[in-house]
């Protein structure tokens, strides 16, 4: 856990450095507990986290069916990490050693059930981490309390935590509210976290990316097309993914960077470690990662518990 966090934040920190990237998209694994036993366990407050850093206690997580409460599970367990992104982020963090105050703002979730939320640092504060949450009953607009978008400074930073389509529209107004329009290395880091929409597409989202009435029909059915091309245009970038799933029955683990390619991991059988298996400069299919083990000799799974191929 310690480590992903390492590397997101340096990530995020050299794409906003060297290449001016104040927009930037990022997918992460989320902690659990490692008991098979207690997968419906989630993590709420920060001590968890903090408490539960070793190997044997937590586990890293895709974003998959597997988390039992949906959702608002893999909120809770994105909101302590944010937050320690976050302060890795923070430069009064490296300068002084103390960490930033950091707001989360649940009033983004409109419906109080979307697992969205709103995280940002203000430097010029306290040194302490508050909940904005007047979604008590859900609902927002019209029957619910209005948005109150942060001001951010240029030592800011915000993250979107698992934002849906729907809040495109304030994503978009936030950036434009915080762009320099002098120098972009002076805008405030704005990044998205695990966007609840696929990293790979349909044939609704290939439908949605053209600008025919057809598309804008399948952008209307849901596809992601539109939204990716305003946010494409707002200057949002990916630079960190680690995403996994299974495949020849053992763990797979893709991390790329934003100045990386795609570099492919397999779990070992003691499960202890990852062991680099290949790479390509495009995200690898299901079928890549496949060749890339069967050319390592990696057998099946169950193979290798059974003594029948070599171990990993």
């Amino acid at each position: 856990y310690n480590e992903m966090i390492q590397q997101t934040s340096q990530a995020m920190m050299d794409a906003y450095n060297q290449m001016g990237m104040s927009r930037q998209i990022v997918r992460i694994l989320l902690p659990r507990d490692a008991s098979s036993g207690q997968l419906g366990e989630y993590y709420e407050a920060e001590a968890e986290t903090s408490g539960k850093a070793s190997q044997e206690q937590m586990k890293l997580v895709p974003c998959d069916e597997s988390w039992q409460g949906g959702i608002m599970q893999l909120y809770r367990a994105a909101s302590p990490t944010t937050k320690d992104i976050l302060r890795q982020l923070s430069p009064t963090t490296a300068t002084t050693g103390v960490p930033p105050k950091i707001i989360e703002d649940r009033d983004i979730d409109e419906s109080g059930v979307d697992g969205v939320g709103l995280f940002y640092t203000q430097t010029g504060s306290d040194s302490s981490s508050t909940t904005k949450n007047s979604n008590n009953s859900g609902g927002g607009g019209l029957f619910g309390p209005s948005l109150t978008l942060p001001t951010l400074s240029e030592t800011d930073m915000c993250i979107f935590v698992q934002p849906t389509q729907e809040v495109v529209d304030t994503i978009e107004e936030l950036s434009n509210q915080s762009t320099s329009p002098s120098n972009e290395k002076s805008s405030p880091l704005i990044a998205l976290l695990n966007p609840q929409w696929r990293n790979v597409d349909d044939a609704l989202d290939v439908a949605s990316k053209s600008d025919s009435l057809f598309g804008q029909f399948a952008s209307f059915l849901g596809g992601k097309g539109s939204s990716l091309r305003r946010l494409d245009a707002l200057g949002y970038r990916s630079t960190y993914t680690l995403e996994g799933y299974v495949c020849k029955g053992g763990n797979i683990r893709l991390i790329k960077r934003f100045d990386s390619d795609w570099i492919v991991f397999a779990e070992n059988d003691k499960g202890d470690e990852y062991v680099r298996v290949g790479e390509m400069v495009e995200r690898p299919k299901y079928q890549d990662v496949e060749g890339m083990l069967e050319e390592k000799g990696v057998g099946y799974k169950y193979a290798r518990d059974l003594g029948l191929a070599p171990k990993l």
